[in-house]
C-alpha cells in the first residue's frame, strides 16, 4: 500500500445496451461530442496511467475496433460469454500479467467519472488492501448498499434484492469503482463464484473474500452524478445535461461571459479564454478555440475553428473547420467560413461563403460574396490579398487572387487574376428603353381584363 505506484485501468465496455434502443453501441454514444468510451479512456489518461485496457464484448466488434484503434490490440480483450462484472475484469488478467502497480476498474457507460474521480479512489488504495467508490443516493433504488463500520472500513456490498429491511434503509451506495494492488485484485476474483440467481460472477464479491482473508477494504464517496451511468436515451440527455451544466459553470467562473448560459452547448475539448463573451444559442462543436476578447454573437455554430483576439462572430455566423480566425476580424450574420485564413481586422460582415482560401489584413469582403471553390472534382483556393475590397454579391472563382489593394466591382465574376491596387469588374452594359415597362403593365392589364371576362 505504498504511495506513488504505478497505475492501470481496466475499463468494461462489455454491456449489452439494449434499452438505448439504436443501431449504434451503447459506449459509442457521445456526451459533450465524445464516445462515452472514450470519455472513460480520457479519464484514465489523466492520471498517468501506465496501462488500460477496454474489455469489450463479442456481440459488438464495432466497439472493439474503435478501442483497438485508441489503444491498440493489445490493450483490448474480449468477454465471451458474458458472465458478469467480476468475470469481466478477469478477462483483463492475462493482458495486466506483467503489470506491477494499482489497478482501477471503471465503466464506458459512467461518462462522468473524470480524472478527479478516479485520483479520489486511488489515492485511498494508497491506504487501504482494496478501495470502494461509493456515493450518498437520491434514491438507493436496486443501487448495492455499502455497510460502512466506523468512518470508512467497508464490511460488505449488499445488492438490493437481497438486503435486509434495515440495509435497504442504507443510503450509501456501491458505484462499482474500485481499485487495488493488480496481485490483490486477480486473486480475489479468482475465489469469487457463481452460485446466485444469475449464475454469474459478481465484482462486488470480493468485498466479502477480502474481509474472510482478514484485509481491509475501505470507501471513499463522491456525489451521485460523478458516477451517473447511461443505460437509456433518457439517461445519456441527463447525463449530457450534467456535463454541459459543469462545463459551462468552470467557464463562467474563470472569466467567461454568458448571458444565458444554459442555451450554450461545449464540447469535450472546447477552450474559451476569460474576457469572451458568448450570447445565447450558441453550438460549439469540437475542436474549437477562443481567444480572450472576443464575442461570440447569438445563434452562431462553430466547428474546428481558431478565433483570435477581439474577434466579432455572428450573429448567425457558421465556421467550420479550418475557419482560422484573426485578430479583431468580424464574421457578420449568415456568413460561413471553411478552411480560410482570415487576416487581422478584415471583415465579412453579411451573406457570404468563403470557402478553400486566404483573406488579407484589412479586407473587404461585400455581401453576397462566393468563393466559387469546388469545380465538382477538386476543391481550389481563394486569396484576397490585404487591403483589398471586393464588392457585393461578387463570384471569385478558383483558383484565383486577388491582390492587395486591388477593387472587384459588384456584380463581378471574377476568373482571372487581379493585380494590386486594379480594379476589376465582369458586367454586361445596362441598357434602357424608355416607357418599355408602363407599356407592359398596361397590355398585361388589358389581357387580365380580357380573361376574367371569357
Amino acid at each position: 500500500m505504498s504511495q506513488n505506484r504505478k497505475r492501470a485501468a481496466i475499463i468494461l465496455a462489455a454491456g449489452q445496451g439494449t434499452r438505448m434502443k439504436s443501431p449504434l453501441p451503447k459506449v459509442l454514444h457521445r456526451v459533450a461530442g465524445r464516445a462515452m468510451m472514450d470519455l472513460a479512456i480520457d479519464a484514465a489518461e489523466g492520471l498517468d496511467c501506465e496501462r488500460i485496457v477496454v474489455v469489450v464484448g463479442a456481440h459488438s466488434p464495432q466497439v472493439g475496433d474503435s478501442a483497438r484503434q485508441r489503444l491498440g490490440a493489445d490493450n483490448v480483450v474480449v468477454q465471451d460469454p458474458p458472465l458478469g462484472t467480476g468475470h469481466a475484469v478477469l478477462a483483463a488478467k492475462v493482458a495486466l500479467s506483467d503489470f506491477e502497480g494499482q489497478v482501477v476498474v471503471s465503466y464506458a457507460d459512467c461518462p462522468l467519472i473524470d480524472t478527479q474521480t478516479l485520483k479520489t479512489v486511488f489515492d485511498l488504495a494508497d491506504k487501504a488492501d482494496l478501495a470502494v467508490l461509493g456515493f450518498e443516493a437520491a434514491d438507493p433504488g436496486a443501487y448495492g448498499r455499502l455497510v460502512i463500520e466506523g468512518a470508512d472500513n467497508l464490511s460488505a456490498i449488499v445488492e438490493a434484492k437481497e438486503a435486509t429491511a434495515q440495509q435497504l434503509a442504507i443510503r450509501a451506495c456501491n458505484s462499482g469503482v474500485l481499485a487495488a494492488d493488480r496481485a490483490t485484485l486477480f486473486s480475489l476474483l479468482d475465489e469469487v463464484r457463481n452460485d446466485n440467481a444469475k449464475g454469474e460472477y459478481y465484482l462486488t464479491d470480493v468485498v466479502g473474500i477480502a474481509k474472510a482473508r482478514g484485509l481491509k477494504p475501505k470507501v471513499c464517496f463522491v456525489g451521485e452524478e460523478d458516477v451517473t451511468g447511461v443505460n437509456s436515451q433518457v439517461e445519456l440527455a441527463a447525463a449530457e445535461a450534467i456535463w454541459q451544466s459543469r462545463c459551462r459553470k468552470t467557464l463562467m467562473l474563470n472569466g467567461v461571459t454568458m448571458p444565458a448560459p444554459e442555451t450554450v452547448f461545449l464540447s469535450w475539448d472546447t477552450q474559451i479564454a476569460p474576457g469572451v463573451v458568448v450570447e445565447p444559442n450558441v453550438v460549439f462543436a469540437e475542436g474549437v478555440s477562443v481567444a480572450s476578447g472576443a464575442v461570440i454573437r447569438a445563434f452562431s455554430h462553430l466547428e474546428g475553428a481558431c478565433v483570435a483576439e477581439g474577434a466579432l462572430i455572428g450573429p448567425y455566423a457558421r465556421l467550420r473547420p479550418g475557419a482560422d480566425i484573426g485578430k479583431d476580424v468580424h464574421i457578420g450574420n449568415f456568413v460561413e467560413v471553411k478552411n480560410v485564413r482570415i487576416g487581422e481586422g478584415a471583415k465579412a460582415n453579411h451573406l457570404s461563403y468563403l470557402g478553400d482560401g486566404e483573406v488579407g489584413a484589412k479586407a473587404n469582403i461585400g455581401a453576397g460574396t462566393i468563393f466559387c471553390n469546388y469545380d465538382g472534382y477538386f476543391k481550389h483556393r481563394t486569396v484576397i490579398g490585404e487591403g483589398a475590397f471586393v464588392g457585393s454579391n461578387a463570384s471569385l472563382v478558383a483558383p484565383v487572387t486577388v491582390g492587395a489593394g486591388a477593387i472587384t466591382g459588384s456584380g463581378s465574376v471574377i476568373t482571372k487574376d487581379v493585380p494590386a491596387d486594379a480594379l476589376a469588374f465582369e458586367r454586361s452594359l445596362q441598357t434602357e428603353k424608355a416607357g418599355w415597362a408602363k407599356a407592359f403593365r398596361e397590355r398585361r392589364t388589358a389581357e387580365k381584363a380580357a380573361q376574367k371576362k371569357g
